[in-house]
């Protein structure tokens, strides 16, 4: 599990830290772990540090402080390291330190980004060198930064970028919104971005993540076990806690394993209905009662025959994918909920919602159906999506997967918002919200919570994504999820046989 926290707390776990140990120190420990990083690329861009160019963009604040510490120590070791001014002034006693060691400090506002050559040739190490750095350091903003970039520092940061120069992010790319993952305009696209303690939102949510490269956090006496309740806390599910799924074991039968009760698509729009049907059947659904339209049933027949097409015992209930205009949208909600039974309600059937519902139904809209759900504009969901998943539980009490790029999760009785694994975005196709709403009925049908669920459905299709890139068709994927839950299962009986083994 990766856990991340807000700016508000992340500070006051930093204040805590500087009463004992003071803030030179603190810096000084970033200041390490960002030098053994940028060391690191230099090597890998020239074989080795002494030589090495370094650029570093700086802002006003301790984020440029830590850099031109962590330059200074390059400097030491023989890298030409040359700060570049580009936003207010830099921290004094950084920049001391950087100039003792040999680096130089110039001033943005005196550079071409694009065509400059002087930067390293002014350095005069005995041969003319070009304007690009080996490796770029971005110190320009950190947690306390406001999003987006002036100009000429956003096109520095382009022309980095283009010619594919190796850049170290400093806690997090700049530009960037540090506790919604937002970016609203100009940011430093980074390789590698060190963080300090914990990770921030912005570290884990799109469009920021994809812009921070290899995540790499830097121990500097951060708990999170001083984390005071009530600020912004993330939990991602890994690979290792995906293991644990409710496998079944000798004693198992159909109903044990669950049964999901399917009323997804329409004759308009079967293929909701069939997508859903395939998500529950290859999720691991002991039966699959699909009591939906004609259209879409006809082709279950053919392509999944071990699907019941007559009322019956259920576990859980999947309803509103592909519905359309449904006059008995309604009655169809509302005898879902007098059975007492989870349910995941999609798409169409978000229209037709009480004003309340239980904790243990699972709403799963995307960013345009969730706006609606909350009566605001799709940028309203999108410019902040953990707000707006929060929004969504507090206005239903339902527990609620936003889909998109980072799926999160929310519930009323949870302390953190679940951010589901990464995938590619391969899967950004009409159908997979609907297979993924049958393996989020498959789970609640097995007895998980509601929660659980939601975080291991979304995390299993983007591990199976993962693992098979390429435009494959929802369906297929589908499909391929059955052979990555029995992987999981191989892993976890591995490693109970492994401890067995140990204990003897």
């Amino acid at each position: 599990m990766r856990d991340a926290f807000d700016v508000a707390t992340i500070r006051a776990l930093e204040a805590e830290v500087i009463a004992e140990v003071g803030e030179d120190t603190l810096m000084q420990r970033a200041a390490s772990g960002v030098a053994a990083a940028v060391a690191r690329e230099a090597r890998a861009a020239r074989g080795k540090v002494f030589g090495a160019k370094i650029m570093i963009l700086v802002g006003p604040g301790n984020n440029g402080g830590d850099a031109l510490f962590a330059g200074a120590r390059l400097a030491r070791r023989g890298a030409a390291v040359i700060a570049v001014r580009c936003l207010g002034q830099p921290h004094a006693r950084g920049l001391a330190a950087l100039l003792a060691a040999g680096g130089r400090l110039i001033d943005l506002d005196d550079l071409d980004p694009v065509e400059d050559h002087r930067p390293f040739d002014m350095l005069r190490t005995g041969e003319l060198s070009s304007s690009m750095p080996d490796v770029a350091v971005d110190g320009i903003l950190g947690i306390g930064g406001r999003p987006g970039l002036p100009d000429r520092v956003a096109l520095l940061a382009g022309a980095l970028s283009s010619r594919l120069v190796p850049t170290v992010a400093v806690d997090l790319p700049s530009g960037v919104d540090a506790d919604t993952g937002g970016v609203p305009g100009a940011s430093v696209r980074a390789n590698r971005t060190v963080t300090f303690g914990q990770l921030k939102p912005c570290h884990l949510i799109e469009p920021a993540h994809s812009r921070c490269g290899e995540i790499e956090v830097v121990d500097i006496g951060l708990s999170a076990a001083r984390a005071l309740p009530g600020g912004l806390w993330l939990r991602q599910m890994n690979d290792e806690e995906l293991a644990g799924w409710p496998f079944p074991d000798a004693r198992s039968d159909k109903y044990s394993r669950g049964v999901v009760g399917i009323d997804a698509g329409s004759d308009q729009y079967p293929g909701a209905g069939v997508l859903s049907t395939y998500g529950a059947v290859y999720g691991g659904a002991g039966m699959v009662r699909f009591l939906g339209a004609d259209k879409p049933a006809e082709i279950i027949r053919r392509a999944l025959p071990n699907v019941v097409f007559s009322p019956g015992q259920v576990q859980s209930h999947l309803l509103g994918s592909g519905w359309g205009d449904r006059p008995d949208g309604a009655d169809v909600i509302a005898s879902a909920l007098d059975s007492g039974l989870p349910a995941v309600v999609d798409a169409d059937g978000l229209k037709y919602l009480p004003e309340k519902v239980p904790a243990t139904w699972l709403l799963t809209p995307h960013a345009g159906e969730l706006a609606r759900l909350l009566g605001e504009e799709r940028n309203w969901v999108t410019d902040d999506p953990i707000r707006a998943v929060r929004a969504a539980v507090a206005k239903t009490g339902a527990t609620v997967l936003l889909k998109g790029a980072t799926q999160l999760v929310a519930g009323p009785d949870l302390r953190w918002v679940s951010v589901a694994m990464p995938g590619p975005a391969w899967t950004a196709q009409a159908g997979s919200g609907d297979v993924l709403g049958g393996l989020c009925a498959a789970l609640l049908a097995a007895g998980l919570s509601t929660e659980d669920a939601a975080v291991r459905a979304a995390s299993i299709q983007a591990l199976t994504a993962r693992r098979h890139p390429g435009p494959l068709p929802p369906q297929r994927l589908a499909e391929l999820i059955a052979d990555a839950i029995g992987a999981l299962q191989q892993r976890q009986s591995a490693l109970l046989d492994e401890i067995r083994h140990n204990r003897l």
